[in-house]
């Protein structure tokens, strides 16, 4: 199976709401709620989008471009992304935010302050 097809297959059937419910009960199986207060979860995601940007941090605007065509480098890169997910998808369980619903509004804002015409 070629890795987009691979990729497809692991994430059908995926939701945001899903994925927060595994990531719920992971948590709970472990009685690791009572640490995912909304600033222990803001600060673990700083910590772990901080390491997805240490990967980056001394590589050229071109080797950065190619980070994934290296095995042992595409998986950290992965890894980081879902930790930073996953720490983004708790915190917004936490304090009631519909993210993608928060995305859709941002970016309905943004294409007003930041129109086509004035963008070049």
């Amino acid at each position: 199976m070629s890795e987009s097809h691979e990729s497809e297959r692991r994430t059908d059937g995926l939701d945001v709401a899903a994925l927060q419910r595994r990531l719920a009960a992971f948590a709970a199986a472990r009685d690791w709620q009572q640490y995912h207060t909304p600033k222990n979860l803001a600060a673990a995601l700083s910590v772990e989008a901080s390491e997805l940007v240490e990967i980056f941090q001394w590589l050229t605007p071109e080797q950065s471009a190619r980070v994934m065509e290296e095995e042992g480098e595409a998986g950290r890169v992965e890894d980081e992304v879902a930790d930073v997910l996953a720490y983004l998808l708790q915190f917004c369980e936490v304090l009631g935010i519909d993210a993608l619903a928060a995305l859709s509004a941002k970016i309905d804002r943004n294409e007003v302050r930041f129109p086509v015409n004035g963008a070049r």
